[in-house]
């Protein structure tokens, strides 16, 4: 009977111990909603829970009017503030693109600053747009809630619209997007007439020692806006190691596809990566077929 008795007393407290592991391991892994809501006020806006958890703000520059080689740019294509933050520990982690002005780089510059927001990059990502645009990547570490503030005050600076467009996953493109999707060999998405592609890295990306999550700027980016007669722009930024940059420039040349940018986003991260954009404005699978041969020179990870 003593054994008996010893043997339920193990087998309770090996379930006990089970129970708190899973329950400590769901903890780590999915932020309490309540966190993020004092973020979400911090920012004035609502963000997205992302799958790969982390937390993300969308703020197109819907207020921008923007044109390159005649074509008007959509803000959800190449007009596309973000920032996006991760739970590190007891802490956060944060990261974000901010499409600005000329005359709002230095005010914002600023309140980020004095506000311990580090600026990690700041440059062009297309060439000859009028007005001309430029792009400040931000980081930073602490307090959710403080860094969301800070970033708050920042574009407070800037006539970033409060809040963005409704979505309208049906607008028409205009070219068959499965068509696309099986060129460049993964599945896109309609965002309010601008076809997307979010393309991973199949090697994890790690920063001060924690792995950075896909959707915090280091998936490679593919966008469609359709002109027309089947054709469509397409810009967006290629995510890539030493090694692959020059393969990838030779691929997009060869495809009539302009190189327009190419430099850092982040400071630390491991491996070093750098950002390759581009643009053209041609037939929507023949770019997708330029875009697949470029690709194919990466490291990415496959279509599941």
């Amino acid at each position: 009977m003593l054994s008996v008795f010893l043997s339920s007393v193990l087998l309770l407290s090996v379930i006990a111990v089970l129970q708190v592991r899973a329950q400590q391991s769901s903890q780590k892994s999915a932020p309490a909603p309540s966190n993020w809501k004092a973020v979400d006020d911090a920012m004035g806006r609502a963000g997205q829970d992302q799958p790969d958890g982390a937390h993300k703000y969308a703020m197109p520059r819907s207020d921008l009017k923007v044109t390159l080689d005649g074509v008007e740019l959509k803000a959800g294509f190449a007009l596309g503030s973000w920032a996006a933050f991760d739970k590190m520990g007891t802490q956060s982690e944060v990261m974000g693109d901010l499409v600005l002005t000329e005359a709002e780089i230095a005010p914002v510059m600023q309140k980020l600053a004095d506000s311990g927001i580090e600026i990690t990059g700041l440059h062009n990502h297309l060439i000859r747009t009028t007005p001309p645009v430029m792009y400040m990547h931000i980081g930073g570490h602490g307090d959710a809630a403080h860094l969301a503030s800070a970033i708050h005050d920042a574009l407070a600076l800037t006539k970033t619209p409060t809040s963005a467009p409704a979505a309208n996953p049906n607008a028409d493109l205009g070219f068959d997007g499965k068509q696309i999707d099986s060129v460049v060999g993964h599945q896109g998405k309609n965002n309010n007439g601008v076809y997307q592609f979010s393309v991973p890295r199949a090697e994890k990306i790690m920063e001060n020692g924690m792995t950075v999550p896909n959707s915090m700027g280091v998936a490679t980016a593919l966008n469609f806006q359709p002109t027309g007669s089947g054709k469509a722009a397409i810009t967006g930024d290629f995510v890539l190691t030493a090694k692959e940059v020059n393969p990838v420039i030779k691929a997009l040349r060869q495809n009539g596809i302009a190189v327009t940018a190419l430099h850092s986003h982040m400071l630390e991260e491991q491996p070093r990566l750098f950002f390759m954009h581009f643009w053209a404005n041609d037939d929507a699978t023949k770019l997708a077929r330029g875009l697949r041969a470029a690709l194919d020179q990466t490291n990415s990870a496959k279509e599941k």
